[in-house]
């Protein structure tokens, strides 16, 4: 207890400066940049007053995508006629100040986009989903077009994998203000620098990709000697020419436009760092922190917000070690991933190469990537003790729990009304290889603005020229508040999980979670499948073993004194605790979506949150009425209640 409360009254020092000195230089993987990043991290851990046990950089080989440097990518736009008439295409966002001027400030563009040279009519294509190219097609020749789609509603890769089949050869994705700027579209006084909204010509980047993880070498870790598929092999990015652009050039655009992509793939080589302090009594366990290190430009908010954090978090355990004040029961590994904007690709390799010794020893993963967004608590699967132990920014009586619950909160059945956490449903950071292919149970830790007064979906610089330090600083968080309430959450958390006795997982809390999704399932699904003589029965029954298994279990822990029980005793326990996840995995699950085999949380594209393998299954079904979608629908099912059963038999006692 007095080195965690140690740690929340230490966290601050170093939080502006580690920001400062990371955003320096805009640091895309894999460019000089990223490995002045690699070496800053390695100066950090390897410091003999403050660093850690150890630390090193672990290298893979793998598939990015860049845009030529020589050639820059273009859109012309123009009227139909025998002269045509060019427009405007903003090739680099305005310059405000000195960032936007720097020579290595990548050119906007889709990653792993191919290149081409597509001309066509314009047709807007809403957000690129498939209802809305079939809505187009009812009405239009969509052969030929080129499709304007906006952020939001559907992946970034997979507005342009909707728009093929429909004969549409390229695709323009832009930033709608209405979206993202609440509206205002001005760079005289209401964008950036003025405000954080994005500025007319600023573009989003990203990673066109549906999958994670380098695309040549799915399930094996990218090294010199593996073995790579063939990139005609690739699956989950565009099949056609895809560039991202501002909202300054979409509404300039007319009639008939022309499409000049020069992206081109490359190997490169990618490199996490990694840090450990070695557990005293338990070393075979881990308990990992992760973030990314990489980033589109400069990146302050992604993901050096969540860098600064770790680095901050790691000077004081560093220094508590080093002064021999304090050194954890079970080990704590600290990785600073490459690529992860290409696609998380330095977490899913690092899973890859240690899938073994990661399944059976990981007690639980970290993740920081944004570490804040704004002025508002969101978080993730934290302890009610830890939350009121922190401090809300700017208020020495108000708690991160009390400030949650006002802003974002849920009525448990259980506990009354309680901070609303949220699941890690998809594959949008780090933690998707831990969670989704090893059954690591997982969190991500950020701190959000107030959404009540905003529509943005993201802070508006997300992935733009403008997310620099100074931007972070006016408008994201002046002072440094925020990331230091961060900062000790995430500490708070990683002391406890690498300390306690017990470690601090609920069992009872997971069955309320599988409890809320099974209501929704017989709400939706109960009657479509009695139609078809499939019986929902079997999830129920699965559903209130779990329960009953976990509440023994829960029981069983509070009636126990652990601190006089056998080690064996409490490592048995935790053993049941930290691999209750990995009960969920089920490889035959998922066979077409790589890497997702946690029944209960792997992405879904239904709507609905609910079990996400039968709603994805049962609305395909609905939609197709065909026998074999139904035979899938009534698979799913079973697997799931199996998977369900069997997780509640692993909370049982031995036999």
């Amino acid at each position: 207890m007095e080195s965690i409360r140690g740690v929340l009254v230490d966290v601050f020092h170093d939080l502006p400066s580690n920001s400062v000195e990371l955003t320096k230089v805009p640091h895309m993987a894999t460019t000089a940049g990223d490995e002045r990043t690699v070496q800053y991290m390695l100066k950090r851990w390897q410091d003999p007053d403050t660093g850690l046990d150890r630390a090193w950089r672990e290298e893979y080989l793998v598939y990015l995508s860049f845009p030529d440097p020589k050639t820059p990518n273009k859109v012309t736009v123009g009227e139909l006629g025998p002269q045509g008439i060019s427009g405007g295409y903003r090739e680099k966002e305005k310059e405000y100040g000195p960032d936007q001027k720097d020579p290595d400030v990548v050119q906007p563009y889709a990653a792993y986009a191919p290149a081409g040279h597509p001309k066509g009519k314009l047709v807007y294509a809403n957000q690129g989903k498939p209802s809305d190219y079939l809505h187009l097609n009812q009405t239009l020749d969509l052969n030929g077009t080129i499709a304007i789609t906006r952020y939001g509603g559907e992946g970034r890769a997979q507005k342009a994998i909707n728009a093929a089949p429909y004969g549409v050869i390229g695709v323009l994705v832009y930033t709608d203000p209405r979206d993202i700027n609440d509206g205002r579209m001005s760079d005289t006084n209401e964008t950036y620098p003025h405000s954080w909204y994005m500025p007319p010509s600023g573009v989003e980047r990203g990673s066109f990709n549906t999958q994670y993880g380098d695309l040549l070498t799915p399930y094996l870790a990218a090294k010199d000697d593996t073995y790579r598929i063939s990139m005609a092999k690739i699956t989950g990015i565009p099949p056609i020419p895809t560039q991202p652009i501002g909202f300054e050039d979409a509404y300039a655009l007319i009639c008939q436009v022309q499409l000049d992509i020069y992206n081109r793939g490359e190997i490169k080589n990618s490199s996490n760092v990694m840090g450990v302090i070695r557990g005293s009594v338990e070393p075979d366990r881990y308990v990992i922190y992760g973030n990314h290190r990489d980033s589109w430009v400069h990146g302050a908010v992604d993901p050096s917000s969540g860098t600064s954090v770790m680095l901050e978090v790691t000077r004081v355990l560093g220094r508590m070690v080093k002064e021999g004040k304090w050194r954890p029961r079970r080990s704590v590994i600290f990785g600073s991933w490459g690529a992860e904007e290409f696609g998380l690709i330095g977490s899913a390799e690092y899973t890859e190469e240690y899938y073994s010794k990661l399944s059976e020893r990981s007690v639980a993963y970290i993740n920081v990537d944004i570490s804040v967004f704004g002025k508002r608590q969101k978080s993730g699967n934290i302890s009610v003790f830890v939350l009121l132990q922190v401090k809300t920014p700017g208020s020495e009586s108000t708690s991160v729990y009390d400030n949650w619950i006002r802003y974002f909160n849920r009525t448990s059945p259980t506990y009354g009304v309680i901070p609303n956490v949220g699941f890690l449903t998809g594959a949008g950071s780090d933690y998707a290889a831990f969670i989704h292919f090893l059954g690591i149970t997982s969190m991500d830790i950020s701190y959000t603005y107030d959404r009540t007064k905003t529509s943005a979906r993201i802070y508006p610089a997300y992935h733009t020229a403008y997310d620099t330090f100074d931007y972070s600083s006016k408008f994201i968080d002046p002072g440094f508040t925020s990331h230091q309430t961060v900062a000790r959450t995430a500490g708070n958390v990683l002391m406890r999980l690498a300390d306690s006795l017990l470690l601090p997982f609920n069992c009872s809390d997971y069955a309320e979670s599988l409890e809320a999704y099974l209501a929704k399932a017989l709400e939706l699904y109960t009657e479509g499948l009695a139609v078809h003589n499939i019986s929902i029965e079997p999830l129920k029954s699965a559903v209130k073993t779990f329960r009953s298994a976990a509440a023994s279990l829960d029981q069983m822990i509070r009636d126990s004194d652990l601190a006089n029980e056998t080690p064996l005793k409490v490592r048995g326990i935790n053993d049941q605790l930290m691999l209750l996840d990995r009960a969920f995995l089920d490889p035959t699950a998922f066979p077409d979506q790589y890497g997702f085999r946690h029944v209960i949380w792997a992405s879904s594209k239904a709507s609905e949150p609910t079990f996400p393998g039968l709603a994805d299954a049962y609305e395909r079904a609905a939609l197709s009425g065909l026998d074999e979608d139904w035979e899938e629908a009534h698979r799913q099912l079973s697997l799931l209640s199996q998977a369900i059963l069997g997780a509640a038999h692993t909370l049982e006692e031995v036999i």
